[in-house]
């Protein structure tokens, strides 16, 4: 009688402490591998009885579709801002929030778990009775710092208001940067590969004075990584400019007038009985055709002219003087004839 009192006492002691402790679970002798879990975070019981609670599922990949473990979330109390549940992603980048009450919250990342990817911003989570959420986050490469130098080609000086384009070899989204007094620009390249992003700088507009260098410059921008590129430029040449000439000063002082006229050289004094003169002094002293002229009308018959004036001018005289010879000699021996008579 007794022994079965105590085989009913230790049931009844069994389903009381069950009641305290929570679900009993009795575990196997051996259990084989399995795969490794998903971390799980359970959100404490709630105060109310049999509410029916929901969670969120998150898988953490990079652009290139790898998976991240190691990045960790936070899920925040919209309400009052207090942390709820927190966890890392696994191996396969997977981190399980469950036992969640329903409600709005925020998922924070605080750590990316990798040295070349970036944090997501903060986004909102809905959580649904009886349900996961599931969520895929993609951490961004971090951008390469980009610097462009900008020089000159001989001396190395450098060389400001140069404008640079940088455009991305998958046609993107270009960069276009102008150095400024130092000669040099920089950037924040996106990069969407673990390897690596190839861009193209090419000079758009060369610095005043200089020649435009326009042959494409190959840039490979890695995640989180500084990339300088340097491009210089030649001088313009300068046009060969004329010497210059100082215009010489004439210190000669002329002649002073005399008072005197100055015989020409062509002219004769003019007989009363040399009529042909005339015509000599008339082509003498008609103006030359200057020079330069298009027409040259009788200008090279000059000289001839003159010497045919003094031809006639020498046979005209020699006629008087021969008619004046004549005219003598007929009075003498008119006056003769004369005398022989008387």
């Amino acid at each position: 009688m007794h022994a079965h009192s105590a085989r009913y006492l230790s049931a009844a002691a069994l389903t009381v402490a069950a009641a305290v402790t929570g679900t009993l679970a009795w575990a196997p002798a051996a259990s084989a591998h399995a795969p490794e879990p998903a971390p799980t975070v359970t959100a404490p019981a709630s105060t109310v009885p049999d509410t029916p609670t929901g969670g969120v599922q998150i898988t953490k990949k990079d652009p290139s579709g790898a998976v991240l473990e190691g990045a960790q979330f936070s899920l925040l109390n919209t309400v009052n801002g207090t942390k709820a549940l927190q966890g890392k992603t696994n191996s396969e980048g997977i981190l399980r929030f469950e036992g969640v009450t329903p409600g709005v919250y925020r998922l924070k990342e605080t750590s990316t778990g990798s040295s070349l990817h970036d944090l997501v911003p903060d986004q909102e989570v809905i959580v649904t009775a009886s349900q996961d959420a599931p969520l895929t986050i993609t951490d961004p490469f971090k951008p390469a710092d980009l610097t462009v130098k900008k020089t000159d080609k001989a001396r190395g000086k450098p060389l400001a208001g140069a404008v640079i384009n940088i455009a991305p070899a998958d046609k993107g989204d270009a960069v276009t940067l102008t150095t400024g007094k130092d000669g040099t620009a920089s950037a924040k390249l996106p990069v969407s590969s673990r390897t690596g992003t190839e861009y193209t700088a090419m000079e758009t507009t060369a610095p005043a004075g200089y020649k435009l260098d326009a042959k494409p410059v190959k840039i490979t921008a890695k995640p989180g990584a500084p990339v300088t590129v340097t491009l210089a430029d030649t001088p313009k040449e300068e046009p060969t400019k004329p010497p210059t000439t100082t215009p010489s000063t004439d210190t000669t002082t002329p002649d002073k007038p005399s008072g005197k006229p100055t015989p020409s050289a062509t002219t004769t004094s003019p007989s009363p009985s040399d009529t042909p003169l005339a015509d000599k002094t008339t082509s003498s002293t008609a103006a030359p055709e200057p020079e330069g002229s298009l027409a040259h009308t009788g200008a090279d018959a000059t000289p001839w002219l003159l010497a045919g004036a003094g031809i006639l001018l020498a046979t005209g005289t020699a006629a008087v003087i021969a008619i004046r010879r004549r005219s003598t000699e007929a009075d003498d021996e008119d006056q003769n004839n004369r005398a022989d008579q008387g």
